[in-house]
This record gives structure tokens, C-alpha cells and sequence, in this order.
């Protein structure tokens, strides 16, 4: 099948820098695209090249309603459109625009998945009470889950956010750090206050750090605590022992959610001690109102050279296990 759809001057952003988004479609959906001078021709299956008129439209109706997308972030949309049949430039756009947050400067912005997982995470998230989300770094595990939170806290459906690393020495020895307790935790809790402050300005943080609207805790403080209404978020899951899992997870309240995240590649455990965070996917596996997704190295949102990095680990820890 082979179309010609009309070139307009509000058309061209969606072309992408040296025509990379019309790349993202033929590479994806299996289509040539010819951009000529006076129209884009599309050549390929009937189907693929529906959806790249669907695309064209969506994207021109987009425009017209006052949206404007950045090349960053109109190339991420493209890549779970393509991905996924079911998925529109519009629906994501209007889903963005719930989960609206305050950035920096007090300007909203929407939350804004990445990837078919990080749409999967996030959809996960907003149906689930408790939600597992698993995979390397730079996937968008922890500061998804942290503008999800954010936007909970905005739209009232949760009084408070708290935020929650277990405080694992990762070669160092915390008894040595200089200072009171609160000091030598607060650098394994330093990348949950770095998304706080993405999310929002920093006066913001600091007031609702202090009237308790957020709490950044390490995971020792928890014990023995209910928390209701809250969306909580345990991060580095990994570095917590079965004992320690178990003890967390049941301190979920009432009308509260919980988010778990964490990387099996990176346990900084003692040898012979097993990863709570492991032990918990095998134990609460098919059990109702708990969602998991797992990420892989595609879902890498950094330097494209940490996808690559990643991806290479993992060939090799594979190779390891080989008898």
C-alpha cells in the first residue's frame, strides 16, 4: 500500500532532528518513508502504514489543541506508539497532563513514560496497590515511582510521601563516617532527594520535609509503624535481607500504595545472604493486587552508552553461569 500525506509547517517538528522519528517509524513498522517536497509518501503493509497516517493526524490534531512536544519528548512518545498498537499520540499526551507535577519554578509539567515498560510501570502503579519495579539503572525505576508519588500528594488521594532506602555499606563501613546518625544515612538517601528536587522547587521540599508531608527515612525506621495514607517508596530493594522485605511491606495502611524497587545485578548483601527483594518476586508471584514489572537494558533512559554498559554485564554474568 502506498500513501502521499500532505506537508504542512506544523508537521515538520515531527520529523525529528535529521529525520530521526521518520527513521523510528520505518525501522519499527516496517514502512518507507520518502519525504519529498511536496508531500511525505508512505510505502509498505496496509496496516503499518495506517498507523503511520494515524501518527501524522494525531499529531496535527495535537498541535491544533496547543500542544507542543520537545524533540526528546515527542521521540519517547513515538517509541511506545509504535511499540504498542493500542497506544496514541494523543492518549499520551492526555495521560501526561493527569499526572501533571510542579517542576522547578513552580511550572507543570507532565509525567511522561519512556519506554513500553516505563508504560507498563506506570500504569502498573496507578492500578496496583503494591507494584514491584525491577531492572537495571537508569531505567526510571525510582524517579517515576518518586512524580507518581508527587502527583498523589497534589491531587490530595495520598496525605504524605515517604521515601525509603535500606542504609547497606557498599564497601565502606558507615561506623566510620563522620557525624550523628542522621548525617552518615543521608548519603545513601542523597539520590531520593535529588528526585525530590526535580519534581519540585527546593523551598517546597524543605517545607514539606518539615511538616512531614515527606519523610526520607532509612529502612531501619519503619519498624514497627502502620502508614496509612501514603504513598511509600522503598528503594535499592535489593540491599534488604527476606526478614527485612517481609517487615516492610507489611507496614502498608490503609489507602496507602507502595512502590519497591531495585536492580539483582547490584546486591551489596554479605555473601550467603540472600536478597530480600528476590525473595519476595518468588514468594508474592500471581498474588492479587500486587503488579511487577521488570526492565531490561532498552528501558536505559541515560547516555546511551550506559544501555550498552549494561548490556555487556549482563553477557558476561551470563557467560559465568554457563556449566
Amino acid at each position: 500500500m502506498k500513501i502521499a500525506l500532505e506537508i504542512t509547517p506544523n508537521l515538520e517538528p515531527l520529523f525529528g532532528t535529521r529525520d530521526e522519528n521518520l527513521r523510528l517509524m520505518e525501522d519499527v513498522l516496517g514502512v518507507r518513508i520518502d519525504l519529498r517536497s511536496d508531500a511525505v509518501h508512505v510505502n509498505g503493509p496496509e496496516e503499518s502504514v495506517g498507523r503511520v497516517k494515524r501518527i501524522f493526524a494525531d499529531f496535527e490534531a495535537l498541535r491544533k489543541a496547543g500542544v507542543h512536544p520537545h524533540n526528546g519528548e515527542l521521540n519517547s512518545m513515538l517509541k511506545l506508539v509504535v511499540a504498542d498498537p493500542a497506544a496514541t499520540l494523543k492518549g499520551l499526551a492526555d495521560a501526561a497532563k493527569q499526572r501533571a507535577v510542579p517542576g522547578p519554578g513552580g511550572v507543570k509539567r507532565g509525567v511522561q513514560p519512556r519506554s513500553l515498560n516505563q508504560s507498563r510501570y506506570v500504569e502498573a502503579i496507578e492500578k496496583n496497590d503494591m507494584v514491584f519495579g525491577v531492572g537495571p539503572a537508569g531505567t526510571g525505576k525510582t524517579y517515576l515511582a518518586v512524580a507518581m508519588a508527587v502527583a498523589a500528594l497534589n491531587s490530595k488521594k495520598v496525605s504524605r510521601i515517604i521515601l525509603v532506602r535500606p542504609a547497606v555499606e557498599a564497601g565502606e563501613r558507615l561506623g566510620f563516617l563522620p557525624g550523628s546518625l542522621q548525617e552518615k544515612v543521608d548519603p545513601y538517601l542523597r539520590p531520593l532527594y535529588d528526585a525530590l528536587h526535580d519534581m519540585l522547587p527546593g523551598d517546597q521540599v524543605a517545607k514539606k520535609l518539615v511538616s512531614g508531608d515527606i519523610e526520607v527515612a532509612p529502612l531501619a525506621f519503619m519498624r514497627g509503624r502502620t502508614l496509612a495514607s501514603a504513598f511509600i517508596i522503598l528503594d535499592e530493594a535489593q540491599n534488604t535481607t527476606p526478614m527485612q522485605m517481609k517487615m516492610f511491606l507489611t507496614r502498608l495502611g490503609e489507602h496507602s500504595r507502595m512502590v519497591i524497587t531495585g536492580d539483582l545485578s547490584q546486591v551489596d548483601l554479605p555473601p550467603g545472604v540472600r536478597s530480600g527483594l528476590e525473595d519476595a518476586l518468588e514468594i508474592l508471584d500471581g498474588v492479587p493486587g500486587i503488579g511487577v514489572t521488570r526492565f531490561t537494558d532498552r528501558d536505559v533512559v541515560r547516555h546511551g552508552l550506559v544501555s550498552r554498559i549494561v548490556r555487556a554485564y549482563d553477557t558476561r554474568d551470563k557467560e559465568k553461569k554457563r556449566p
